[in-house]
């Protein structure tokens, strides 16, 4: 992998110097004109087109972190690069598969659809970057140009390093993608291709230890150098990798178009192939998970290798809308090297099959309203499993629009609930579970005036998660034999008077039924106040003021550094605690500059109550900057 990436890069700087031949020969504007900004085309996987957005605004503060994107739904740990609990459960999700393994490092794990292609009339770099926590920081640097009016390329990598407050929590992260993008002068032929190489290291210490667990909610002055608490072991990391390469085409075989009518018909093709794996080290057994096949150092490795082929056809119409009919074949291979023979049961070591899929796409604007359906269903291969999913939206006027969208879905658990294997006895199975079945109503009001509204109601059959059985002291898979329902409000609205401005989201949760194994607070609140100007004659714009984030008291899900899972627990209630933060954002031309100081109440505090997971505490009070950087040559 590593002579892949020496290539690409190499591959990069040569496109750089073509890129500034030809964008002269090009001649989008003289040098001394810019071309404008919503020239910067921004492709998403479905084709949607955004440009490049150099403005400051309060949600880009939401989105300064490290997955660069709106973390109100979740609750990160203490050190940037481990991973996130969930303060909500978000099913818009339809695969047909099961996933990976370790999905709580999956939260920077770029998909397919994270994925996007661009379009420039001149080169531009895009820099992210971040302080962490001792000794370490995090960047995100971005590259891309057009060799020609037809052709792109960009190339980007985000890492991450940071030691941590607390002993043993090391992460280090990457992100390295390539994309590229080519169409025909007449513009029937398109090709689009990316590499995404990904890798997820974290050190793992099992949460502070019950000693050092008082300690810290006494908030003894002797212990404000976190890393004098003591941790439950010091000797464990997990790591998560991925190489994924993905090619898709398409031609426009027929085409009429004229001042009243249209109709396009197009084909393609889509391959990808992606290997990814997981594995758990530690140097020595640690005894509250059990008795291990190993005395000295524990390594398991998980792999899986997805390759996936698909072919689709297309017809734009005026009179029938947009459809698509597509086929898509899977072939898949999980798991390990060994076959375990426990007392009872033999543990196989793979999963290995294909699947084929049919599915179809729908849109259609009718008599105002915008009509939208997807559905799949596998029709061969050892994993059943179908989604249907269908919206109406509707503008009301310019200011109001309202939409409502149902969707039914059935897949089966992820793979590490249907075979997990470890060093460690406990963490070894292989069951047979049910697929799970969720079906969900939704409505959207987006309203300049009023507020945006989102609300879902989501009943689940056959729900799977993780769980430690009475008696057992570690996490092992269970399916829930009755069934979950599960209502979300989401209000979202920013009120404005002169410069001052107060942003506020709002969620309301309730598990009407199976409380017991769908675990999330009832409330979580967010409020911005903030002072806006522009400062030194227009140079400089700024918005400063004070942020709140507020989730009630619920039964948290805890942690398990083996699987990298979270696990339902139903003994002790974590929230009720304010979290306040004090920021200062600046724009000087295409720069925004970001200072914070998080937890800013904490100082004010006379014992610690707040936690990310049961045994791991939430971050202290810090004062952190980084800056996002635009240059368009």
């Amino acid at each position: 992998m590593k002579h892949i990436l020496v290539f690409l890069i190499l591959f990069g700087f040569m496109g750089l110097g073509i890129a500034q031949v030809d964008v002269q020969r090009m001649k989008v504007k003289p040098k001394d004109e810019k071309p404008p900004i919503d020239m910067y085309e921004i492709i998403s996987h479905e084709r949607d087109t955004t440009f490049v957005d150099t403005t400051l605004s309060i949600k880009k503060d939401y989105k300064f972190n490290y997955l660069r994107r709106d973390d109100f739904e979740l609750l990160p740990f203490s050190n940037v690069g481990q991973t996130y609990n969930s303060l909500a459960v978000d099913f818009s999700s339809k695969h047909l598969k099961p996933k990976f393994v370790a999905q709580s490092h999956h939260f920077n794990y770029y998909q397919i659809e994270d994925i996007n292609y661009f379009n420039v009339p001149t080169p531009l770099t895009e820099l992210y970057f971040k302080t962490a926590f001792e000794q370490g920081q995090q960047l995100d640097a971005f590259f891309t140009v057009n060799t020609s009016e037809q052709f792109n390329f960009s190339i980007g990598y985000k890492g991450v390093r940071s030691l941590g407050d607390y002993q043993h929590i090391l992460t280090s992260t990457g992100n390295f993608t390539f994309t590229t993008n080519y169409h025909t002068k007449n513009k029937r032929y398109n090709v689009r291709a990316h590499i995404a190489a990904q890798d997820v290291l974290n050190q793992e210490n099992g949460g502070l230890t019950a000693n050092s667990l008082e300690l810290f909610r006494t908030d003894d002055d002797e212990f404000s150098d976190r890393g004098r608490l003591d941790v439950n072991f010091e000797n464990a990391e997990n790591k998560l990798e991925g190489l994924r390469f993905y090619f898709e085409h398409e031609y426009e075989l027929f085409a009429q178009r004229d001042s009243t009518s249209y109709n396009v018909l197009k084909i393609g093709n889509a391959i990808n192939y992606e290997d990814k794996f997981f594995e758990y080290r530690q140097l020595t057994p640690y005894s509250p998970y059990g008795e291990s096949y190993e005395n000295a150092e524990l390594l398991t490795k998980t792999k899986l290798e997805d390759f996936n082929a698909s072919m689709y056809a297309n017809l734009s119409s005026n009179l029938f809308g947009n459809i698509t009919a597509f086929t898509k074949y899977t072939d898949y291979n999980y798991g390990y090297n060994t076959v375990i023979q426990l007392a009872d049961e033999l543990i196989p070591n793979r999963i290995k099959g294909n699947i084929v899929e049919v599915g179809a796409v729908y849109q259609k604007e009718y008599r105002g309203f915008e009509l939208n359906g997807k559905a799949a269903i596998n029709i061969n291969g050892d994993f059943d499993g179908n989604y249907v999913e269908g919206s109406a939206g509707y503008a009301l006027d310019k200011d109001n629009k309202a939409t409502a969208s149902i969707s039914i879905h059935s897949v089966a658990p992820n793979f590490n609930f249907l075979l997990y294997q470890n060093d460690y006895i406990n963490y070894n199975w292989k069951t047979e579970f049910n697929n799970v079945k969720t079906q969900e109503l939704k409505f959207q009001l987006q309203s300049k005036k009023l507020a945006d509204v989102s609300i879902s109601y989501t009943g689940i059959d056959d729900y799977a998660y993780f769980a430690i059985r009475e008696n057992d002291s570690t996490p092992t898979p269970q399916q829930f034999g009755d069934r979950v329902d599960y209502l979300k409000v989401k209000l979202e609205k920013q009120f404005e008077w002169k410069q001052f401005a107060l942003m506020n989201t709002v969620m309301y949760q309730n598990a009407v039924r199976g409380s017991e194994v769908f675990n999330v607070p009832k409330i979580v609140t967010r409020q911005s106040l903030y002072y806006k100007d522009e400062w030194f004659k227009k140079a400089l714009y700024l918005e400063t003021g004070i942020g709140f984030k507020y989730f009630t008291k619920y039964n948290m899900n805890a942690y398990d550094p083996v699987l990298a899972e979270f696990y339902v627990q139903n003994g002790e209630e974590i929230g009720g605690f304010p979290l306040v933060d004090l920021f200062f954002n600046g724009k000087i031309r295409q720069t925004r500059i970001f200072f914070k100081w998080e937890n800013f109440n904490h100082l004010f505090k006379k014992s610690n109550d707040f936690f990310s997971a049961p045994g791991y505490p939430y971050r202290d009070a810090v004062i952190r900057f980084g800056l996002v950087w635009d240059f368009f040559l």
